[in-house]
Parts: C-alpha cells; sequence; structure tokens
C-alpha cells in the first residue's frame, strides 16, 4: 500500500509542511508519485520516518539524522539498538516510547507488519521541527544563533561523523569518570567540562566560559537538554553543570 503526504502527517502526528521540508532537504523521499504528481509514500518510507521521529525524540538535529540513516554500514536492527540503549536511560516520561522501539524490534524480527497508526502512536501528536522553531524564535536574533547556523550550513556528511565522535568519545569518557565516582569538581571533570566547552566552540560559536556556565544551567533547568545529556547516564547533566561551574571558577 502506499499513502498520502496528509494521511503519513495524520499518522505520525506531524504537520505536511514537516514532511515536506524532510522531502526538500533529501531526508525522507516518498517512494512514488500519483499520476498527478502528488507525493505516494509506502511502508519503506514510514519505517525511514519512524526512525527519523526517534531520533528527533533522542535531541538529534537533522544533518545527523541522515548520516546515521544513510549510512551504508548501519542496518536497522543497529539503529534500533542505539535508539533503545539511549530511550532506556531516559527519564520516567519517555518509557512509553522506549517500549515502542522495542515493540519495532520485535515487529522486524519476527516480519509483523505494523500498521501506519501503531508506528506512529507513541509520538502523541508531537512535531518535533516545533523545537527547532522554537530555538529559532527564542535566539535566532543573537550573533551565537546567527553563526551556529553558518557553520552548520557548509558541513559535510563527513564533517558530521566527525562530529558525532567526539560526542562519543566525550560522552564515554565522562561516563567512566561517573561509574568511578570522580567529583565534579575534581580536575578530571573539569578538564571535560573543559573539553566540553571547546567543542562548542570549535564546531558552532564561541563560547567563553561565563556562557558555558549559562548553557549548564540551561542543562538542569529545561526538562529536553537535562533527557539528552542524562540519556548518556542518569544524572550526568547535574554533574555536568557542577563540573562546568567549577571549570569556570577555575579559569577565572
Amino acid at each position: 500500500m502506499d499513502y498520502s503526504v496528509g494521511q503519513v502527517a495524520g499518522f505520525a502526528g506531524v504537520t505536511v509542511r514537516t514532511l515536506h521540508h524532510y522531502d526538500g532537504i533529501g531526508l525522507l523521499s516518498p517512494g512514488g508519485r500519483s499520476h498527478a504528481g502528488h507525493r505516494r509514500y509506502d511502508d519503506a518510507d514510514l519505517d525511514r520516518l519512524q526512525q527519523i521521529l526517534f531520533y528527533r525524540e533522542l535531541g538529534f538535529p537533522l544533518d545527523e539524522i541522515a548520516v546515521l540513516l544513510d549510512d551504508p554500514d548501519a542496518d536497522p536492527q543497529e539503529h534500533l539498538r542505539r535508539q533503545h540503549r539511549l530511550l532506556s536511560d531516559r527519564i520516567a516520561e519517555l518509557r512509553k516510547m522506549a517500549a515502542a522501539v522495542e515493540t519495532a524490534m520485535e515487529a522486524q524480527k519476527m516480519g509483523i507488519n505494523l500498521t501506519p497508526e501503531e508506528k506512529f502512536e507513541v509520538f502523541g501528536g508531537k512535531d518535533p521541527e516545533e523545537h527547532a522553531e522554537e530555538a529559532e524564535r527564542r535566539w535566532g536574533g543573537t550573533a551565537a544563533y546567527a553563526e551556529s547556523q553558518r557553520r552548520a550550513a557548509r558541513y559535510t556528511k563527513d564533517d558530521w561523523k566527525r562530529l558525532q565522535a567526539e560526542v562519543a568519545d566525550w560522552s564515554a569518557a565522562y561516563d567512566a569518570l561517573m561509574e568511578a565516582g570522580e567529583p565534579a569538581t575534581g580536575e578530571r571533570a573539569m578538564d571535560l567540562a573543559e573539553a566540553h566547552r571547546l567543542h562548542i566552540s570549535k564546531w558552532f560559536y564561541e563560547c567563553t566560559p561565563e556562557f558555558h556556565r549559562c548553557l549548564g544551567g540551561m542543562y538542569v533547568s529545561d526538562a529536553r537538554f537535562r533527557a539528552y545529556y542524562d540519556s548518556m547516564r542518569p544524572g550526568l547533566a547535574e554533574h555536568l553543570r557542577a563540573a562546568i561551574d567549577a571549570n569556570a571558577e577555575r579559569r577565572a
């Protein structure tokens, strides 16, 4: 079967505008067209949209999602395993989504075809692009936002892969630090906080120690940022915020 753009928007709880945007940037181009030239989505397209929305819920930007989904060495099960690992570490409000990933994994393994409604019911009608629009409304007039947009626009897929590798290495190092019970005010934690600040300056915009402290506060106060860092390890957002504060004091 295939579905119209309006039907798919209804299944997934996103807007038609969002689907047009995904098509326009090559992230999700429908597999067919009607005789009149209208978009028609098949089951493979719905599976890809499901993966996109899972990654958006996890806080991944669209450019990075494209890299992940277009990686020739990755397979759908690997995507689901990664998502399941991240989602399982999220706070209680996202446990329903972790269960949905498990359902998708089992359905694929057993050859069960989920209905479009079953694939997307977990997202609860939330459109992930609303967050991107909110970011532009809140910070669109700042120099940092403009610089971040300018740099990101010129990155290639290889650039995003390098960026992702750096994040993965940093995350593993911070996880090991917390596993060892090291305090946020220790040298190693402050060094990783500094590495975090330098990563932002390298890839997005100049991040001063004081601005880094503002970000640290947001990582704890904003539920979305807290969920992103706590998906790496429960409690990491709070620990990182304290390490960022300590590092800023050290550099003052």
